[in-house]
């Protein structure tokens, strides 16, 4: 996390600054299925400040840690003490004094959730109630209470019986921001299940399913994996959900679960470019998405360090590039795509450094946090 974006003369300030780096997971090996677990952070939820320290959330392929961080910048003075252990108290008592010190940033566990999923766990969200939060694995989705770390329980099930009948997996769930007893969760055949956990214990029938109609026209070989949902938020006031699929970003209503109400294109300079990025995976790759925190605005991520936000209501985007060697460096805009010489010129050179290269020099996306660091 990056402290910063002060008021300096009325005005905001642009410059960021690590607050805190700590190691949240260690590099692990499953010894009973000879899997190693690496330490890369699939997802980190903040919890509601209580108090003045803050918690969050973070999660590896397997185990979900509580943290605790907190700020010290005072310390009892060396003050001389005439209060000794075992002795009797002669004269004025000396009250020792508190005096400024360097800040320090504490970073301690305070829970450790393991040994619950037997896939990888690829989201987690925190219940409004603020007392429970979900863990999903491709499978499964489970539900524990901030206290209890040696028992969790199952609330969505979609393993079958036979596991060659494996059509479709989670890939990304999250709790109503209001609403405690509801939760939806994504699936790789582009469906959203919305479940309401007072109707049973196992949410194995959904309340309802956000799904849009394909056009068979338009189907191809690549149709089902492009479709495949890597993000769903709920908005702010929890009206709508923001899903995020290959090429692009989707808003749907709740009352109306038939089609989305918002399509923006986030890769569509790619949609011609599906066979090479199948022969490379990069098709396969997950970006995440979120909302303003006045809803009238969605964020997603892209490759080369850009994201791209989007105008409710509009389709006009905007691309901007993150530079993390020019941390203090204002945001530029950029354009995906270029224009039509340029394009014209690629075409002509397909081999030179300024075409086609996009397919061997895709980048991690995104909004994803490696080898296991924290960065505040």
């Amino acid at each position: 996390m990056c402290c910063g974006g002060k008021y300096v003369r009325g005005v905001r300030s642009r410059e960021y600054n690590v607050y805190s780096t700590f190691q949240s997971h260690e590099p692990e090996f499953d010894y009973l299925k000879s899997l190693e677990i690496e330490e890369k952070i699939n997802q980190i939820k903040w919890l509601k400040k209580k108090n003045a320290a803050n918690f969050i959330l973070s999660t590896n392929d397997k185990t979900v840690k509580l943290w605790k961080i907190s700020e010290r910048e005072r310390k009892v003075a060396d003050d001389a003490w005439n209060v000794e252990r075992g002795g009797s108290f002669i004269g004025r008592l000396n009250i020792p004094s508190i005096v400024p010190m360097e800040l320090i940033v504490e970073a301690s566990p305070r829970r450790v959730y393991g040994n619950a999923h037997t896939y990888h766990v690829n989201s987690i969200s925190v219940n409004s109630d603020e007392e429970t939060f979900l863990s999903a694995d491709d499978l499964r989705i489970n539900l524990w209470h901030l206290e209890i770390t040696n028992e969790s329980f199952n609330i969505v099930d979609i393993k079958p019986t036979n596991m060659e009948e494996l059509t479709e997996v989670i890939t990304a769930s999250e709790f109503h921001p209001t609403q405690c007893h509801w939760l939806v969760y994504s699936s790789s055949k582009g469906s959203i299940r919305l479940c309401d956990m007072r109707d049973k214990a196992l949410c194995d029938q959904h309340a309802k399913i956000f799904e849009e109609p394909e056009d068979p026209a338009a189907r191809s070989f690549f149709s089902e994996i492009i479709a495949s949902v890597s993000d769903v938020k709920f908005s702010h006031d929890g009206k709508f959900l923001l899903t995020r699929d290959y090429l692009t970003v989707k808003v749907w209503d709740l009352r109306q679960e038939r089609a989305p109400v918002e399509t923006y294109a986030v890769h569509e300079h790619l949609r011609s470019k599906l066979c090479q990025l199948y022969e490379n995976d990069s098709i396969f790759d997950k970006f995440e998405c979120g909302w303003s925190g006045d809803d009238k605005h969605i964020l997603t991520g892209s490759y080369h360090n850009l994201f791209r936000t989007f105008a409710r209501g509009t389709q006009e985007g905007k691309t901007w590039e993150a530079r993390p060697a020019e941390m203090h460096q204002p945001l530029r805009n950029r354009k995906i795509g270029g224009s039509a010489s340029s394009r014209k010129k690629r075409a002509q050179n397909p081999g030179g450094a300024e075409g086609g290269s996009i397919f061997v020099m895709l980048e991690m996306p995104v909004l994803l946090l490696p080898k296991g660091h924290l960065m505040l």
